[in-house]
């Protein structure tokens, strides 16, 4: 018989576990589910023949683990008065007592609360001798020690979900190019349960029919890059106004974050396009990189010269122009959606130019193209990516 599927083959010594062994056990992620399991599986293994916690979920609750002898757990267990007095005020201790006839089965729950709130219930049952107050008191430590990480696992949820939502909101509505320029951007966090970062898109119009895109990250991850990658959308919207070079938009931007100590490093990848001319300036701040796709759907990456990041205070931008084709598609894009772990980034950035792109597809199928080839879906870090196209003049006559 198995420990899962019956009681345990010895009987179990009434030695409670010790205080560092409940904390080294329970709570090693910031996920709610895992540190439920963790708890059950630990109360199992130290206190009762089974183990169960009810999470309580958007008002409604759900068993979310269970260990040991899932059959006992199943009983329908009849209350009687307490056996064992409760330890502590905060958590509330029910007994219960199972005679069907044969060895009693003891059960005991107590609530997962933490200031004032419950976030589920842990059951611990037993058959054979009762819970010693001993064992009640380290059932209540080890519901205490869950309880924490399930209340900082659900405001670290909530946090990420206000940078989240911040982000998607502005990333999702980047400012309007002129009507001679096409656009498509694509944004996707990392996964549900990661630190979201300060990836983030733009364009600016500008005078005599130019278009200002940009690309950045923020240094970091969490709520603090969310806010500080508006911060920084918002001044380079205001920079970008006066119709400076684009080189000259990086110093103003390096200059003002610079001087506030508060603010993160970022890079930045600067695209002034003009599409009656044929030509984009680009100016780089420590930012990998764009690719251009031909009409045969075949990739390169844009030479451009590279200063540092954003914050620094060095300066030392410079703009270069190259032509760009009505043919021609331009992707900017963040790190996240080439870079691998122990890759070298050469080997990355081919991997990029490496694709081929269908022949005769919009802006918004490169950008989807893109996004699949690379599996940017399943990315290590957040990916943000904006692709571009002069629109095709119609011949008059």
């Amino acid at each position: 018989m198995s420990e899962r599927d019956g009681a345990h083959p010895h009987p179990r010594p009434h030695v409670p576990p010790a205080p560092t062994e409940t904390l080294d056990a329970i709570g090693t992620t910031d996920d709610e589910r895992t540190t439920c399991r963790e708890l059950a599986a630990f109360v199992f293994r130290t206190l009762g023949d089974a183990a169960a916690v009810d999470l309580t979920v958007d008002g409604a609750t759900e068993r979310v683990a269970v260990a040991g002898a899932a059959h006992l757990l199943r009983a329908p267990l009849r209350a009687v008065p307490p056996e064992v007095r409760a330890v502590d005020g905060g958590h509330p201790m029910r007994s219960w007592t199972l005679r069907p006839g044969r060895a009693p089965v003891h059960g005991l729950s107590v609530a997962l609360a933490r200031h004032g709130t419950s976030y589920g219930t842990l059951l611990a049952v037993r058959s054979g001798t009762g819970f010693t107050d001993a064992e009640a008191a380290a059932l209540h430590f080890a519901a205490r020690v869950a309880a924490v990480h399930v209340r900082h696992a659900r405001r670290l949820a909530a946090t990420e979900g206000v940078a989240l939502n911040l982000q998607r909101a502005l990333v999702a509505d980047p400012g309007r190019p002129h009507p001679n320029l096409l656009v498509a951007g694509r944004y996707l966090p990392v996964g549900t349960s990661a630190l979201v970062g300060g990836d983030w898109f733009e364009t600016v119009r500008l005078h005599f029919g130019r278009t200002l895109l940009v690309v950045g990250d923020v240094m970091g991850h969490g709520l603090d890059a969310a806010v500080d990658m508006n911060a920084y959308r918002s001044t380079l919207r205001e920079v970008a106004s006066t119709d400076l070079a684009p080189h000259r938009v990086l110093r103003q931007l390096d200059s003002l974050v610079a001087d506030d100590e508060a603010r993160r490093p970022a890079t930045c990848l600067l695209v002034r396009v003009d599409p009656a001319r044929g030509t984009a300036v680009y100016a780089s701040a420590g930012h990998l990189p764009p690719a251009l796709f031909a009409a045969d759907g075949t990739g390169r990456l844009v030479d451009v010269p590279v200063g540092p990041p954003l914050g620094t205070g060095l300066g030392g931008y410079e703009s270069v122009a190259h032509p760009l084709g009505e043919d021609d598609t331009l992707l900017l894009y963040t790190d996240g959606l080439v870079e691998r772990r122990g890759e070298d980034i050469d080997t990355s950035l081919e991997r990029l130019t490496a694709l081929r792109i269908p022949a005769g597809g919009g802006v918004a199928e490169v950008a989807d193209a893109v996004v699949a080839g690379l599996d940017a879906r399943h990315a290590e870090d957040d990916v943000a990516v904006l692709a571009a196209r002069v629109r095709a003049r119609v011949p008059h006559g």
